[in-house]
């Protein structure tokens, strides 16, 4: 029997590069809603990574994931700063030229005067694009992102990712034909993973996963089916109830 399950789906990893992340001096807050947004349209998020602003961790880790994933989005070290390398990292990775990309400069240039703020050579550097590359719009400060090969590369500021990401979205090709089924169960997660088992192992279409909660004295675990084959996860839901009832286990369906 072939294996279908949610892997069917495009894959995509995300990147997350930045020193201060590493450091604990910054919190980041992009992971949470790059998967999320990955879940809605149907992209499989596989993997995430942390790294260092390292030229050849930069340029080892983006081949690496290029190879085994249609999406490859980056966040952080595109700002005016010194140690903003993901650009050239990204550039040296598939070796081709840094340009100033002239719509990128014209954007930045008409931003920062509308701000009455000086366009200086820090600022250019945002302009600076790997050649061939296409831009990544930014509604929110202009400075824009890029596309090369599968990478998609974005900014780590949080709000101004947002903006980008969900304006880009429309362009990014998942399966939103992806469906999901929701129990929560009110027992705790060993006392039915026996159970969770047993279903997962009959179908091979779909991927069941169980998340914990403990608020007592709410504790037990919310059970989500995720599948592309309608037939499979009814199926499979159905006979998930079937088991808690037999084991006089108490459910919600969400």
């Amino acid at each position: 029997m072939s294996k279908k399950k949610i892997s069917k789906l495009p894959k995509a990893s995300l990147v997350i590069i930045g020193n201060e992340i590493l450091s604990g001096r910054t919190i980041d807050k992009n992971i949470n809603f790059i998967a999320k947004r990955c879940d809605k349209i149907g992209i499989n998020l596989i993997e995430v990574r942390i790294i260092p602003d390292d030229k050849e961790c930069i340029k080892d880790t983006i081949l690496e994931l290029s190879n085994k994933n249609d999406y490859v989005f980056t966040t952080g070290g595109i700002g005016p700063t010194h140690d903003d390398i993901t650009t050239e990292s990204i550039a040296y990775a598939f070796g081709v030229k840094i340009e100033i990309n002239l719509e990128a400069k014209k954007r930045l240039i008409a931003h920062y005067k509308n701000m009455n703020v000086e366009f200086n050579d820090a600022r250019a550097k945002m302009a600076s694009i790997p050649l061939g590359a296409q831009l990544i719009d930014n509604p929110v400060s202009s400075a824009p992102g890029f596309i090369i090969e599968n990478i998609y590369v974005f900014p780590g500021v949080p709000n101004i990712l947002r903006e980008m990401f969900l304006n880009l979205e429309p362009t990014i090709s998942g399966d939103q034909n992806v469906l999901t089924k929701n129990l929560k169960v009110k027992t705790p997660e060993g006392e039915i993973a026996f159970i969770i088992e047993s279903v997962q192992n009959n179908y091979d279409e779909l991927i069941i996963g169980s998340y914990p909660f403990f608020n007592p004295p709410d504790i037990g675990s919310n059970i989500v089916l995720r599948s592309i084959d309608k037939k499979a996860i009814t199926n499979a839901f159905n006979e998930l109830i079937e088991k808690l009832k037999k084991g006089k286990i108490p459910y919600e369906i969400d």
